[in-house]
């Protein structure tokens, strides 16, 4: 029985949604970091400026996904998982995702430049690094994961910027690019290990990878990010000077250590988004880890 077009176009709506991953967004809340760190959580003036700018950064963000989708719908149809999203299916007419990318990435820039030159001018980076990473760079070894984890790093310097930050620590840009570039390396394992010789059609720089690099290169990246997590604890000006931030570092250590136990043991790391929140003991870490940091935070001095 053929769909009327009115069912045709509730059927596309729900489409675009989805294909503008709102589920995702929750990587925006990087924004958020220097609002927390900075001690303006219960700024209302500041909160209301951080709030806008992770609304600008899931608007940009969506954008992105639109146009990488776009450009990648013939090797998405190759994937058993992508394969289901909006574009690759056929569920979401290419002309309207594509408008609504534009719309998106100029909305989101745009309005971020009314908010602050700086916030708008760094929105501005992450789409171009992230239309050059849908242009090709993802297809360059090594490179893909370093666009990868800049927008994160990006995340964090609008948030920054968007506040006025006045004693918040550069370890914690530091320690965001060391946690982006683990994440990113291991959505990249779990992508080998799911297509197997296929890998190359989906990503060029898929068949140049191998497991022995990504497992290397994964310990490495979290290494660093505990040591420089550890650093922080003991550097950043605006901790109580007890040190007790320390008190955390055993706590993100097992995070660390269970994120890699999932990776190499269950060969997960495919879908980041779910597993922090999906994983039980690692959500237990997660939270007790935030719980900590907020009590020495805003209760010690």
């Amino acid at each position: 029985m053929k769909q009327t077009y009115a069912e045709r176009r509730r059927g596309v709506i729900p489409a675009l949604v989805e294909a503008m991953r709102p589920l995702h967004w929750a990587r925006n809340a990087f924004v958020l970091t220097a609002l927390v760190f900075d001690k303006k959580m219960f700024s209302p003036q500041w909160v209301l400026r951080a709030g806008a700018a992770f609304a600008l950064f899931c608007l940009v963000a969506s954008g992105v996904y639109l146009l990488n989708d776009l450009l990648d719908v013939q090797r998405d149809r190759q994937h058993p998982v992508k394969k289901h999203r909006p574009l690759a299916s056929g569920r979401l007419p290419m002309p309207l995702a594509a408008g609504a990318a534009v719309l998106c990435l100029g909305a989101g820039t745009g309005l971020g430049l009314l908010l602050s030159p700086a916030l708008g001018g760094i929105l501005g980076i992450y789409a171009l690094v992230n239309v050059a990473y849908s242009m090709g760079l993802k297809n360059v070894v090594v490179v893909d994961t370093f666009a990868v984890a800049s927008g994160y790093v990006l995340r964090v310097a609008a948030g920054a910027t968007a506040i006025q930050v006045e004693r918040f620590s550069p370890w914690l840009y530091v320690f965001t690019g060391f946690f982006a570039m683990m994440v990113s390396l291991a959505k990249r394992r779990h992508e080998v290990l799911l297509l197997m010789d296929k890998a190359g059609t989906h990503r060029g720089s898929l068949s140049d990878y191998n497991l022995t690099f990504f497992d290397q290169t994964i310990s490495l990246m979290a290494g660093g990010a505990i040591v420089v997590y550890a650093l922080y604890t003991f550097f950043a000006p605006n901790l109580p000077a007890n040190h007790a931030m320390m008190l955390t570092i055993p706590v993100a250590g097992f995070a660390f250590l269970r994120y890699l136990y999932l990776v190499f043991s269950r060969g997960e790391g495919g879908a980041p988004d779910a597993l922090f929140w999906t994983d039980k003991p690692l959500v237990v870490a997660v939270l007790l880890w935030g719980a900590v940091a907020a009590a020495v935070l805003y209760l010690m001095r």
